[in-house]
C-alpha cells in the first residue's frame, strides 16, 4: 500500500493584499468628482444643462451654504 504524497503550502503573503486598479478606475470617479465640484461652483450652468430652474435654484442655494459656512 502506498503513502499519500503531500504537497506544500503555498508561501504566506506579506499581510496585505496587492491588488492593481485600472487607470480608468481612478481616472473615472476623479473626472466625476471634478465635474459635480464645477457645477455646484457654478450653478449657472448647471441651470442651462439641466434647463429646469429648481436645479440651478438648488445649486446656487448649496454653494451660499458652502461659502458662508466658515463666516
Amino acid at each position: 500500500m502506498s503513502a499519500p504524497t503531500h504537497t506544500q503550502p503555498h508561501p504566506a503573503t506579506r499581510g496585505g493584499v496587492e491588488t492593481r486598479l485600472p487607470w480608468w478606475a481612478v481616472a473615472l470617479p476623479a473626472l466625476a468628482f471634478v465635474t459635480l465640484l464645477l457645477l455646484i461652483l457654478n450653478p449657472a450652468d448647471a441651470q442651462a444643462a439641466s434647463g429646469d430652474p429648481a436645479v440651478g435654484q438648488l445649486f446656487e442655494r448649496i454653494q451660499d451654504m458652502v461659502l458662508h459656512q466658515g463666516s
